[in-house]
């Protein structure tokens, strides 16, 4: 089997972002339409998971306008990056700090949310040093 190497650092960052819309998309339009269910299984507030879903639907507008653009650029990396990683601190916070009190499935779908956005905080600054190198 064989692995496709991307030889395009811009592509490979372009690639790297409509994946983190979709995931993103995906989280938010669950958070949104199953909040009541979703705080059920997890114990975390539906308000919590709805404003959560909303935040991430603004996130999704802004990698759609970024898609939009002819190149993402460096700073508009450096913004998704920072971005991914305050959601990543955000979400261990918010559970450390009490502000949410989730059961060991919502535990999980909080940490997991956070590892899978610390990918692709690490993805786009991969993608921006390939993109400074050319």
């Amino acid at each position: 089997m064989a692995i496709a190497i991307e030889r395009n650092p811009a592509h490979f960052l372009r690639r790297v972002v409509q994946a983190d819309l979709a995931v993103s998309a995906a989280a938010g339009a669950l958070q949104l339409a199953a909040a009541e269910p979703l705080a059920r299984l997890t114990a975390i507030d539906a308000g919590v998971l709805r404003g959560s879903g909303l935040v991430l639907m603004a996130w999704i507008g802004f990698l759609g306008w970024a898609l939009s653009r002819p190149a993402i650029t460096a700073p508009m990396a450096r913004a998704m990056i920072g971005v991914n990683l305050a959601w990543v601190a955000a979400s261990v916070l918010v559970w450390l700090e009490g502000a949410i009190a989730p059961n060991p499935l919502g535990l999980a779908y909080v940490l997991a949310q956070a590892a899978v956005v610390a990918v692709f905080a690490d993805l786009q600054y991969f993608g921006l040093r390939r993109l400074r190198r050319g």
